[in-house]
């Protein structure tokens, strides 16, 4: 795939819409809340190109939903804008909707298209760099090679780390072979954000329950299971400066870190053995994302369990609706130092958004 086909399929994209957002418990107040900037993390695009993997998402979504999708998601210009400028967000890190090459099985294919979307994303972010950053879209088939590109993506097209669609041919982060990935991302403080993916298999759990298939519970547990894999192979022990990012509060794993520790007393470890209890790599080692999850027991919950500088705002655009996320974290029950950090300050930490400046690029 070359990239002026990519940049051609981009110049072709149709009319943008963005889709409804499920309902949410969590009632926003009447009163207009103070313009609060915010930067973003979970934000989606599309080129034609990659429709053929992102259809292997159809079968976990509303068909109706599915046809909206591709609109919003190859819009880059001023229909995204008006929207992030509406509700005062004021960056996005794009990052290409899923599975991508992770549902490829050839691996130099794979290879060959993830560099030249990369490259493609790098193009569309020079155009409006104070607005748009990017996360590197790696195949994961060679780690070394998935290595050289995460660092090229940083070092040469300015990204701020990389999103990862869940496992690649049935293989999860967490393997051997893929140490030669984690030491480099470790030594590039390249954040990876572990985004949501289906299983290599179709467990009978979800037999005769197809809304349990995707958003609703097996994106959740598959992702949650992937994350806790990485914790117990240590890979958060060999590696302490990797960073995880999870979306949609965690994917469940801040309400649990008592009974992770609790248990991993007691279980079968089959050998493996940590230096410290889980919940100290998941605090350390992981930080969550609001995308998706507009909730205030929700975002207490995450505060409390894995620090207020853990916990970073972001939409999941298009699939969920701006004006949803950004109304809940303007209103949300938190302290405003609180709000702060979530809206805006740790995704400058963590994203490292000040020495991507010094490092004369132009972004936000």
């Amino acid at each position: 795939m070359r990239r002026r086909d990519l940049l051609r399929g981009a110049a072709l994209a149709g009319v943008s819409a963005v889709l409804p957002a499920a309902a949410s418990s969590s009632k926003p107040e009447t009163t207009d809340p103070k313009p609060l900037g915010k930067i973003a993390l979970e934000e989606h695009f599309i080129v034609p190109e990659f429709m053929e993997y992102f259809a292997e998402t159809y079968p976990n979504i509303n068909a109706d939903i599915a046809k909206l999708a591709p609109g919003a998601l190859m819009d880059f210009g001023e229909r995204r804008l008006a929207v992030m400028d509406e509700h005062h967000v004021d960056y996005v890190v794009l990052s290409l909707a899923g599975p991508g090459v992770q549902a490829e099985k050839d691996g130099a294919v794979a290879q060959r298209r993830a560099h030249a979307l990369n490259d493609f994303l790098a193009g569309e972010i020079q155009k409006r760099p104070a607005r748009y950053g990017g996360f590197a879209h790696l195949a994961m088939h060679n780690p070394s090679e998935a290595a050289e590109e995460l660092e090229r993506c940083m070092r040469d097209l300015g990204f701020h780390g990389a999103l990862i669609n869940g496992q690649t041919n049935g293989e999860y982060l967490d393997l051997d072979k893929y140490s030669v990935f984690w030491e480099r991302a470790a030594a590039l403080e390249a954040p990876i954000y572990l985004h949501p993916g289906n299983p290599v298999d179709h467990p009978a759990t979800y037999a005769g329950h197809s809304e349990l298939w995707g958003p609703v519970c097996s994106w959740t547990f598959e992702t949650a299971t992937h994350a806790l894999r990485l914790v117990f192979a240590g890979v958060f022990e060999r590696y302490p400066k990797a960073k995880l990012i999870l979306g949609h509060g965690g994917e469940t794993l801040p309400f649990s870190l008592w009974r992770f520790d609790s248990r991993w007393t007691v279980c079968n470890r089959s050998g493996r053995t940590l230096a410290k209890p889980p919940s100290f790599y998941i605090r350390r080692n992981i930080a969550v994302t609001t995308s998706g999850m507009c909730s205030d027991d929700s975002l207490r919950c995450s505060l409390d369990a894995m620090g207020a500088e853990n916990v970073l705002f972001s939409i999941d655009y298009p699939f969920e609706k701006t004006e949803l996320a950004t109304r809940f974290i303007e209103t949300a029950k938190v302290t405003e130092a609180e709000r702060t950090q979530v809206a805006s300050n740790n995704a400058r930490r963590i994203l490292h958004l000040d020495r991507y400046r010094a490092a004369g690029h132009q972004g936000f």
